[in-house]
């Protein structure tokens, strides 16, 4: 597959061994957009859950019990499928010492330690996404432009601001300044707000951070966020969603809290460099 031969030209021009593919985007969502779907890409399979790796003369697809079959079909010329947790990447990689590259914005450091923790390997974060650099992508006719709206008071049973009071009183208890929410599914729930970035659920795509003084910050995309929409929200700053790495790399000396599951090491990475971070489940799936 010619795919695969630029792949690992790519691979050895960055000084790895092999690479890590995942099927997941940024967001870490059970759907992904067509154009994101960077497993299916390099091995054809389409399943909902899977990851790859590709190293010079061997590839390997990672997929559950549903997908065995799928993926012998779809990829089994040319990659060796593996049925999760039958066998796990330690069992492949025993002993060996190799650096694997990943992309640091797809991979949380929960993914990497589950699958990789008790293998001899080196997993180095790489920046710029080798997929992405093979992928001529069509800019898409039919973005999605839809705007993000907010559900009425009669379906949410608490408004967004008594929500909010609640979890800073957890944040006071866990002694931390903020908290960094990269699951789009709890920032919907907080501010009681929908939108349709993901097909299948009524997501809004962004990240957000909360103060315990209240002052919030939603990273979103601004085009989706009509003026009518920002006014309703108090002490809420809508940022770019673009800017979030730049503004959480000025953060410092503050005392963070991220969720290991949903927030990518990408920026976890950034936060750490100023501040200290706290690993906790985040509150607001208990919420």
């Amino acid at each position: 597959m010619e795919k695969i031969k630029k792949i690992r030209k790519l691979i050895k021009k960055n000084n790895l061994d092999g690479y890590l593919i995942p099927k997941n985007d940024e967001f870490f969502g059970e759907y992904i957009p067509q154009n994101k779907d960077n497993l299916k890409f390099i091995t054809n399979f389409s399943g909902s859950f899977g990851y790859a790796l590709i190293f010079e003369k061997k590839n390997y697809l990672f997929v559950d019990g549903r997908y065995t079959l799928q993926a012998k079909l779809q990829s089994g010329n040319f990659f060796n499928i593996i049925t999760i947790p039958k066998k796990n990447p330690v069992n492949i990689l025993k002993k060996k010492n190799l650096k694997i590259g990943f992309d640091p914005k797809l991979h949380t450091n929960r993914m990497i330690q589950k699958s990789f923790d008790k293998t001899n390997c080196k997993l180095i974060p790489i920046n710029e996404n080798l997929v992405n650099k093979l992928w001529t992508k069509k800019k898409e006719k039919n973005k999605n432009k839809n705007k993000f709206y907010i559900l009425p008071k009669n379906v949410t049973g608490q408004s967004y601001s008594l929500k909010i009071e609640n979890l800073i009183k957890i944040l006071k208890k866990k002694k931390v300044n903020l908290q960094f929410v990269s699951a789009s599914e709890n920032i919907a729930w907080l501010l009681n707000i929908r939108g349709t970035d993901s097909e299948f659920s009524p997501l809004t795509y962004a990240y957000l951070l909360i103060e315990t003084n209240k002052k919030i910050k939603l990273f979103c995309d601004l085009n989706k966020v009509e003026n009518s929409f920002k006014k309703k929200f108090k002490n809420i700053r809508f940022i770019d969603i673009k800017h979030t790495a730049l503004y959480l790399s000025k953060m410092n000396r503050k005392k963070v809290l991220i969720d290991s599951s949903t927030c990518s090491i990408f920026f976890e990475k950034i936060l750490k460099k100023n501040n200290k971070i706290t690993h906790f489940f985040d509150p607001l799936y208990h919420l």
